[in-house]
């Protein structure tokens, strides 16, 4: 018999948006929490993106097992709406700009006085305190700010953004445990509290190996080293070709290097002094990745891949992202589903990436139409009546 998931019992209201808010509060509905998105009466802004082709996708994909109810939070009614949520709720996510839940008089003072026990988690891009809290704080302009573009790509190119949305989805994770580590605290203390991640503090620990290089080479090593390590301190390191795409190989020990060189029938470079260490062999880096290239390009990727695997050899071939969407391994593992969608039709899925022992992973429920569950949240949950609810459409407050 599966056990309950760890938060079945906990409500959330969700006020996200976009990528950040929205990741915090799936990862909690999918652990067991029962999520009540709240949006404006035009959605919130990723559903919008809805009307460009597969634009859809990422509203689906973040929004699955959550409750969906609309709400004017700019009338006194919604905010009186919202304040009766929150007396019943434990949690409140929202990725606004600095200040604007405070203009709108739902701020943390304001909720936690309703509710002190209640988790009040605020994602931002640089906080909500110092002299960047009112910059704007998209992806794009947290990578560039952040130190993440300015590492990506090559040397003797201008810098790129990472593909990813990588400062909203850190930012996501780290509210995420944000708010669970003030839900453990509660649980002993009976006290809530604010919890706050800025995008760019939760991306800055990824920038350890290029911070290394910065500091050890006084400034003077080229930002940017494309598929080689970002502290330039491993080789071989690199993405290399092969005659249909191309693989990533990386040696991180000396018997890693030894099985490269016996699958290479190069065990004669066993004794070059230039290979020897692998501070010889960074040394040599361009050396290096030659000798791997002429090899690897003689197979195709997943021959090569297999070939690599059974010596014992990190590797793994450059996949696009189709067969990613396909992966066997991610779909036997229900970490990727196809669900026929009622409003996108038959997508692929993601479902939580935490696995809880012993506890069924949630079936995905696909996120819905915009103020689907009004009924249920306003009628059932609040105790509104019909009349009210009537009201309540009629004044445009839902």
């Amino acid at each position: 018999m599966s056990r309950p998931l760890p938060l079945q019992g906990i409500t959330v209201v969700d006020l996200g948006q976009i990528y950040n808010g929205p990741y915090c509060t799936f990862m909690l509905a999918m652990a067991g929490a029962r999520v009540i998105k709240i949006e404006s009466k035009g959605g919130e802004h990723l559903r919008r993106r809805s009307v460009v082709g597969g634009a859809a996708l990422p509203f689906a994909m973040l929004n699955s097992n959550k409750i969906f109810a609309t709400l004017n939070l700019k009338s006194a009614r919604g905010v009186e709406l919202l304040k009766t949520m929150v007396k019943r709720a434990d949690v409140v996510i929202e990725n606004f700009a600095p200040g604007a839940m405070d203009r709108l008089g739902v701020g943390y003072e304001a909720l936690h006085q309703v509710n002190p026990k209640i988790i009040y988690g605020a994602g931002s891009g640089y906080g909500r305190t110092g002299p960047n809290k009112n910059y704007p704080a998209m992806d794009l302009t947290v990578q560039a700010m952040a130190g993440i573009m300015s590492i990506t790509g090559f040397a003797d190119r201008p810098p790129v953004k990472a593909g990813p949305a990588l400062c909203d989805f850190f930012g996501g994770t780290h509210l995420y445990a944000g708010v669970m580590t003030a839900l453990f605290e509660r649980e002993r203390t009976g006290q809530g509290r604010l919890v706050e991640v800025s995008m760019q503090e939760a991306v800055y620990a990824s920038l350890s190996s290029n911070l290394g290089l910065h500091y050890g080479s006084g400034g003077q090593a080229p930002e940017r080293t494309g598929n080689r390590h970002g502290g330039l301190a491993e080789s071989p390191y690199n993405v290399y070709p092969t005659t249909d795409g191309h693989i990533a190989i990386i040696c991180v020990g000396e018997s890693h290097w030894k099985s490269l060189l016996s699958v290479m029938n190069r065990k004669d470079l066993l004794e070059d002094t230039r290979y020897t260490t692998l501070k010889a062999r960074v040394e040599h880096m361009d050396e290096i990745d030659d000798l791997v290239s002429h090899f690897s390009s003689q197979y195709n990727k997943q021959d090569l891949f297999e070939l690599l695997m059974i010596n014992n050899v990190p590797c793994a071939p450059v996949r696009n992202v189709d067969e990613v969407v396909n992966d066997k391994h991610m779909h036997e593992r229900r970490a990727l589903e196809w669900v026929d969608h009622p409003m996108y039709g038959r997508v692929c899925l993601m479902n939580s990436p935490l696995r809880f022992q012993d506890s069924d992973l949630l079936p995905i429920k696909p996120s819905g139409e915009l103020g689907r569950d009004n009924q249920e949240v306003y009628g059932q949950w609040l105790g509104l009546s019909d009349k009210e609810l009537q009201q309540l459409i009629q004044e445009e407050v839902i």
